[in-house]
């Protein structure tokens, strides 16, 4: 592992085609495992603060809890009118 990346789980402690929550320091990170590849995005979605590691996912995209917008996963592209904002996406 780099010196610069800081490790906050191991691939295997998230589950295929699923989410984790980590912590990054004070930042609450959602980690996606898709297709056996990890990426990891801000875990709040705004409009309602709710967590994107509680979301649903379907395919390449996951969607709010809440406000059932989503999100193309590996783009980090809003693909519905009420998802929250777009957010870095680091595979």
């Amino acid at each position: 592992m780099s010196e610069n990346w800081i490790k906050v789980a191991d691939a295997s402690d998230v589950p295929e085609d699923g989410t984790l929550l980590v912590n990054l320091r004070a930042e609450p990170v959602c980690l996606y495992n898709l297709g056996g590849k990890i990426f990891a995005t801000h875990d709040t979605c705004t409009p309602r603060a709710a967590s994107l590691a509680d979301g649903f996912i379907e395919g390449e995209e996951i969607e709010c809890p809440c406000t059932r917008g989503s999100f193309t996963s590996r783009a980090a592209r809003r693909s519905a009118l009420r998802a929250p904002r777009t957010f870095a996406l680091t595979p």
